[in-house]
């Protein structure tokens, strides 16, 4: 990455993982900066990573290159005002859940050099999924800029049309919550069959881990894995069969589509002025 200044708008946890994935990365500590209004929290930023922090925007000569908005949503069109005077031609890369780009725009008096993000919390060990979408005014150099800061906290996809933030909040936001369910319902299951608390966690932890990294790695379709892991007559065909029988996975797709629904109802209510 070129040599650019990155400013934080909010220094909570998400913030702080993009920040340690940069300075992993050999991004300087001195190019980066927060503005964080809790004193606890800006004494933590330097003490665990070494950047400057300010209360406020007003604290600033100038913000950085890209400006990240990191911000609780309900927070957002306060934390905003300060930064209007502050822009020009900065790009904005906004992980605020459920803020949309209009909304964003408006609130900073027309601003149009936004992109919005969708990282999942895996993000704070480096092993997240963030899905972004360019506003029009967005140059192909910022997109890239963008990309090699979300890259410090895992992969990133790109879509073309800013609805679809709802499905990927739906899909990988959302996500995680539903790996530890199935988790949970792993290891009770484990305990039920008369398995230790100890070796029903870790057996339930590794037993998703190792399969998801199977999938990541393999070439073939995950419904091609499961194939493979189901023998005629056997104990996998039994539980799937059950599952089957029970409308597990239509009470997921199901379940996500809810999320996706609750998502777009967020986004309209957090833009309302």
């Amino acid at each position: 990455m070129k040599k650019i200044n990155i400013t934080f708008i909010g220094g909570g946890n998400m913030a702080g993982a993009i920040i340690g994935g940069l300075i992993h990365r050999d991004f300087d500590a001195k190019r980066l900066c927060a503005i964080e209004v809790i004193p606890e929290v800006r004494e933590k930023l330097a003490q665990r990573f070494g950047i400057s922090s300010f209360a406020s925007a007003d604290e600033l000569p100038r913000v950085g290159d890209i400006v990240v908005l990191a911000v609780k949503p309900q927070q957002m069109r306060i934390a905003l005002k300060s930064l209007i005077p502050k822009l020009n031609r900065q790009l904005v890369l906004s992980i605020a859940a459920g803020i949309r780009i209009a909304d964003v725009s408006r609130w900073l008096g027309g601003y149009e050099r936004i992109i919005r993000c969708m990282p999942n919390t895996p993000a704070l060990i480096g092993a997240g999924i963030s899905a972004a979408y360019a506003a029009p005014a967005v140059t192909r150099d910022e997109r890239d800029a963008a990309e090699e800061v979300l890259q410090a906290v895992g992969k990133v996809v790109w879509i073309e049309n800013e609805n679809l933030l709802d499905a990927v909040t739906a899909v990988s936001g959302s996500g995680p919550a539903y790996v530890f369910y199935f988790i949970e319902a792993l290891r009770d299951a484990a305990k039920e069959l008369g398995l230790s608390d100890a070796t029903a966690n870790i057996l339930a932890i590794e037993t998703f881990a190792g399969a998801a990294k199977l999938a990541a790695h393999e070439h073939d379709d995950v419904i091609i894995l499961r194939k493979r892991v189901t023998s005629q007559g056997g104990t996998t065909e039994a539980a799937l069969k059950s599952m089957s029988q029970n409308h597990v996975k239509e009470a997921i797709i199901k379940a996500i589509k809810a999320a996706n629904e609750r998502s777009r109802e967020l986004g309209t209510e957090l833009g309302k002025d």
